[in-house]
């Protein structure tokens, strides 16, 4: 009995042992699994800080282009009043046709096409007349214009406008720009920042795996020295028993020597010092 009592003790010491070194093993795989969880998440949260904080660049610019886009279209729309000044100005003169400004357009589009492609002499006899036809015109133009000084002032406050209106645009255009880069930027930082929040769900669905098993492996290790000090009860309790028993044994069989010793001496003979000396173990003198 006793022995299978100390073999069962071996056995549960084996699996205490195997317990506590896996539970050891899986603390330290789910202490790595939060502490990356936990650099994930800050990362996560970092990203989304500067997603926030692009955000609010992209509306403060946005209000930029809102800005500029009034002030464009508030600025075109004087220029398109003094154009239709101008208009009604050219038909109560007859100064019908084109505007200067197109015959100017239009003579400098011929004359590039003159100088930089190679024409037949048929071709570039009929360019040079549609060119020599349009500075007649342009001419004739600008002596009416020169003629009509208010025209010619309406037409310059326009054109004035025109430009201060595209000045408008193009400010327009560069806060329209960094708006996006700022919009692109945004949406970059929001979808890195679902990327790590689901890499850092997986890392805390794994520390969760890795801690219950670590949590089942320390029960396992706890329920065995649990067994092995009941078990180290029933091993003490053997073995006193059996050291009770040997004692009774012992003592029996002293008293039996004693006795007859004892017997011995009643009878007249003499006695050796060991024989006192069981007498003496053996409580008869």
């Amino acid at each position: 009995m006793l022995k299978e009592l100390q073999k069962k003790r071996s056995d549960l010491k084996d699996i205490s042992e195997e317990s506590k070194d896996k539970r050891n093993t899986l603390n330290a795989e789910a202490s790595a699994l939060a502490a990356k969880r936990n650099d994930l998440n800050k990362k996560t949260k970092d990203l989304i800080n500067e997603a926030q904080e692009l955000k609010v660049l992209r509306d403060e610019i946005n209000e930029k282009v809102s800005e500029y886009k009034n002030k464009r279209d508030e600025t075109n729309a004087r220029a398109n009043d003094l154009f239709a000044k101008a208009d009604s100005i050219r038909k109560q003169n007859n100064l019908g046709g084109p505007s200067i400004k197109a015959l100017r357009k239009d003579i400098d589009r011929l004359e590039f096409t003159q100088q930089t492609e190679v024409l037949s002499t048929s071709k570039e006899r009929e360019l040079v007349g549609k060119i020599a036809e349009l500075q007649k015109q342009y001419h004739e133009k600008k002596i009416q214009l020169e003629g009509n000084i208010e025209l010619k002032d309406i037409l310059d406050e326009a054109q004035k406008i025109r430009d201060e209106a595209s000045e408008f645009h193009n400010e327009l255009a560069e806060y329209a720009r960094q708006a996006q880069e700022f919009h692109e930027k945004m949406i970059n930082a929001f979808k890195e920042a679902d990327k790590t929040r689901a890499e850092s769900d997986i890392a805390h669905r794994e520390f969760v795996k890795a801690q219950e098993a670590a949590d089942e492996q320390h029960k396992m290790f706890i329920d065995a020295q649990k067994e092995i000090r009941d078990l180290d009860k029933e091993v003490f309790k053997l073995k006193k028993k059996d050291k009770d028993g040997k004692s009774r044994v012992i003592k029996s069989e002293l008293q039996k020597d004693a006795k007859s010793i004892f017997d011995k001496f009643k009878g007249g003979a003499k006695l050796t010092t060991e024989d006192l000396m069981t007498l003496q173990r053996s409580g008869l003198v």
